[in-house]
């Protein structure tokens, strides 16, 4: 099954097809709102603004399962990221990365790129890069800033 046969839910409760994504490079990260790595939003915004133009899209997914550290609903959320860190990339809806309630997309996201630490998400703000042709190439733990991703996206442009 290719990243482009999910569907996610928007941060506003809809249905997304990911394969409206078909096409361009793409970043998905989970994320919390109050958590040390919180600050990346700022890099990813950076990223996105210089390369969205060229076929590049951040895709973000809230997630409460490490610390709680996301406590708020969806729209308390997407305030807090729009208004604190101006991000203007997809949000999409709450979920869980683990478990038994994961996400499909985030299954076989890691079921393509396990980590070192093996299959299971560590913390929030995980990084998967996927090609223009749905394939994840790679998997970045959340101390791997977005501004050390540039020349990897940059070459997948």
């Amino acid at each position: 099954m290719p990243i482009y046969d999910f569907s996610v839910q928007t941060i506003d409760g809809k249905e997304k097809s990911l394969s409206d994504y078909k096409g361009k490079v793409l970043l998905v990260v989970n994320s919390a709102t109050h958590c040390g790595f919180t600050p990346q939003y700022n890099g990813l915004q950076k990223l996105y603004e210089k390369y969205n133009d060229k076929g590049f899209e951040i895709l973000d997914f809230p997630c409460n399962q490490f610390g709680r550290q996301a406590p708020e609903n969806n729209e308390g959320i997407h305030s807090f990221c729009t208004l604190r860190y101006k991000i203007t990339f997809p949000q999409f809806g709450k979920i869980d990365v683990n478990g038994t309630n994961e996400s499909p997309l985030y299954t076989f996201l890691k079921k393509q790129k396990g980590g070192i630490f093996g299959k299971n998400i560590k913390w929030n703000f995980t990084k998967f890069l996927i090609d223009r042709n749905g394939r994840v190439i790679g998997r970045f733990a959340s101390a791997e800033k977005p501004e050390k991703l540039e020349s990897k996206v940059m070459a997948l442009l």
